[in-house]
């Protein structure tokens, strides 16, 4: 899995990424908020692990950022920090993180909360790609809601997003239309 960490202390992200690397993961580092921001702006992060103190952007930031760019696919946060006690992980769990490690972390707890974090992704994958799939009668193409009623695709559509339709014919109707 590709996972970016974001640390303001060198230190810990070396620490960090080697133990990621060692465990078979691609990472990508970041030294502040704003850094890694502007890596999740230009594609998809699968796992972000940040620290909650850092200078700009601090962790919690980063989470609601995240949480308010409200991407198709998700993004599983997990912070890691010295910042310990309820209060400090009821804050986390507010601005959007999923999961916490304590400074200094434990390689075997880490690799654990990786796991974790590699089912929720791939369950709220396959939960994307079964929510894609329309039900739609194949002679009036008629689509089924979510309330069991068929309605025209057109109307299914339009009450859901913004589209807005013409109608004509394709050449193939058109030869068949005319012929």
């Amino acid at each position: 899995m590709n996972i970016l960490i974001v640390d303001d202390d060198a230190t810990s992200r070396l620490v960090l990424s080697a133990t990621l690397k060692k465990l078979g993961h691609e990472v990508t580092v970041a030294a502040n908020g704003t850094e890694a921001w502007n890596i999740f702006e230009t594609g998809h992060v699968s796992l972000l692990i940040s620290d909650i103190v850092m200078p700009d952007i601090n962790g919690l930031d980063l989470c609601r950022r995240i949480r308010a760019a409200n991407r198709p696919k998700y993004t599983y946060i997990v912070l890691l920090t010295v910042v310990g006690g309820k209060s400090g992980y009821l804050a986390g769990m507010r601005a959007g993180a999923d999961d916490f490690i304590t400074k200094p972390f434990d390689e075997e707890q880490l690799a654990a909360r990786i796991i974790v974090a590699e089912r929720i992704l791939s369950l709220q994958s396959q939960i994307n790609q079964l929510s894609g799939l329309l039900p739609i009668c194949c002679v009036c193409k008629k689509v089924r809601d979510d309330q069991n009623y068929w309605q025209q695709v057109e109307s299914y559509i339009s009450e859901r997003t913004d589209a807005k339709f013409s109608h004509g014919l394709c050449p193939e109707c058109y030869k068949q239309a005319s012929g």
